[in-house]
């Protein structure tokens, strides 16, 4: 499974590239590059800001998400959740394919819903990492590291269960406020998902507070 992922990680970086290179004599000299909430064009690039910043920044991205678990003092923990750990890369990788795609889309004059499509992929991302985050094992780069869930085993845990389901929660609250395409609603679930995401930091520092052990999310430290 690890390799069909890793697979379709590099076929999405490749279409990006290959798209923006079919697409490169058909664009104008601005490309639509940001919108507002209300899904209207506010800011511009030229061709190769426009058509190559999104794929440059997803193989960026791709690779440190790949060398950083070798800098981690924790990384024996990696092979744990490495099924976990590559779902994640792969939804961050399809997004910014989605998000390129509407890039091109809008550079190549079709009518493109930007403020409906953005918020659907970034829900589907929170689902997709909520769905998983349960399975996160203790490091010091993925996940909800919180100072309490680094020194409680048991925050660590009951945490990434709880944010979880915050995650997929905030993730489905996106979708929808996407797909109505009322800006006054995106802006509620911001707030509300906003607040929901400090109440799981909450959480991490009650559940350490009421833990009798206290053992560090990485096991006991060695002996003096």
């Amino acid at each position: 499974m690890l390799r069909r992922i890793e697979w379709a990680q590099w076929i999405i970086l490749a279409a990006m590239f290959a798209a923006s290179a079919a697409a490169w004599s058909r664009v104008g000299p601005r490309v639509p590059m940001h919108w507002n909430i209300r899904g209207e064009v506010d800011g511009y690039g030229g061709r190769v800001e426009g058509l190559l910043f999104v794929p440059v920044l997803a193989v960026g991205i791709y690779a440190l998400l790949r060398v950083l678990p070798r800098f981690d003092p924790a990384r024996a923990n990696y092979p744990a959740f490495a099924g976990s750990y590559a779902v994640i890369r792969l939804a961050l990788t399809a997004l910014f394919g989605a998000v390129h795609g509407v890039v091109l889309a809008a550079a190549l004059g079709a009518p493109v819903e930007v403020g409906r499509l953005v918020p659907v992929a970034v829900g589907v991302l929170f689902v997709v990492i909520g769905s998983v985050l349960r399975r996160v094992r203790p490091n010091y780069f993925v996940g909800i590291r919180t100072p309490w869930t680094l020194a409680s085993a048991r925050s660590w845990d009951r945490t990434h269960r709880v944010g979880g389901r915050v995650f997929v929660a905030a993730g489905l609250s996106f979708a929808v406020a996407g797909l109505t395409g009322v800006p006054a609603l995106f802006v509620t679930a911001l707030v509300l998902d906003g607040v929901a995401l400090v109440g799981v930091v909450v959480y991490s520092y009650l559940v350490w507070r009421d833990d009798p052990e206290r053992t560090p999310a990485f096991g006991a430290p060695p002996a003096a």
